[in-house]
């Protein structure tokens, strides 16, 4: 197993053992380890807001004996891969359709450990203050992640613009399965995520995809300036990704336990208005 970080005494198991040993050292092994030892979680995440949320949880979990090391990335592939080659022992950026795509195709042995917030995605406009002032054949640019176009594509259906063909499940629908497009919408989506800020600032298109998290990295504000936006009661939860070896492991939980709690709740609430909205279960 790929493991790294060590768990420290005062989590409720009273013991301490690296993850490199987790599951492989006997209970006798694992008494012996010093009690004093600090558990280190290497975590990879985007910039804003899981970074962000991370920092903010820091101090909370240091009194329970853990750390974090946070490495950000401006990049959906590399935080997974990072993950599977041991490089990171958990990673916090992407949300559940994503997760379970990446999986699927790369047959990943990850685990989703917790679904922190969610993003709602928004569509920006420079030309255009509603949805419905959109002009016949108007471009919208879309990212090329293809887990999200079934939330644009909601975002249409919700205003009305487009409806989707019979049986169709909105979360993995494409372009090709709208049935009606009643301003004959064109969709583009060669660019990657990060790049949909800067085209949005461009005034490239009529309509601009965004994610919330590179919206807020680049003071947008998802609430004020998009034209339409997507419901938090979407499917799209942001996650805590680790490798299934280390899903019971008493840290993670521990990790787990803190982003869910009622302070780091206060603070997503607080920081974000809106735009960043925890997970109630």
């Amino acid at each position: 197993m790929k493991k790294s970080f060590v768990f420290g005494a005062v989590l409720t198991l009273g013991v301490s053992l690296t993850l490199a040993a987790c599951g492989n050292d006997s209970a006798d092994q694992k008494d012996t380890t010093s009690k004093n030892e600090e558990t280190t979680i290497k975590i990879g995440a985007s910039n804003v807001p899981h970074a962000e949320i991370l920092e903010f949880a820091e101090p909370l979990l240091e009194k329970e004996g853990i750390k974090l090391d946070i490495t950000t990335y401006n990049d959906y592939v590399i935080p997974n891969i990072a993950l599977d080659e041991g490089d990171l022992d958990a990673n916090y950026f992407q949300h559940v359709p994503f997760f379970n795509s990446a999986v699927a195709e790369n047959d990943f042995d990850f685990v989703n450990a917790g679904a922190i917030h969610i993003e709602p995605l928004g569509l920006y406009s420079k030309k255009y203050d509603k949805l419905s002032d959109l002009k016949d054949g108007a471009t919208v640019l879309v990212s090329n992640s293809q887990s999200d176009w079934g939330r644009i594509i909601s975002i249409l259906v919700e205003e009305g613009l487009v409806t989707l063909k019979e049986g169709v499940e909105p979360t993995t629908a494409t372009f090709d399965d709208i049935d009606k497009n009643t301003k004959n919408l064109e969709f583009e989506y060669e660019n990657d995520p990060a790049l949909m800020t800067t085209l949005y600032q461009q005034e490239e298109g009529d309509l601009v995809a965004i994610n919330s998290n590179f919206a807020v990295d680049q003071d947008i504000d998802p609430l004020e300036d998009s034209i339409a936006l997507e419901s938090t009661s979407s499917p799209y939860a942001n996650i805590v990704a680790v490798r299934s070896e280390d899903e019971k492991d008493p840290a993670i939980k521990k990790l787990i336990e803190v982003l869910k709690s009622k302070e780091v709740q206060e603070y997503i609430l607080e920081e974000w208005d809106g735009a960043v909205v925890p997970v109630k279960e």
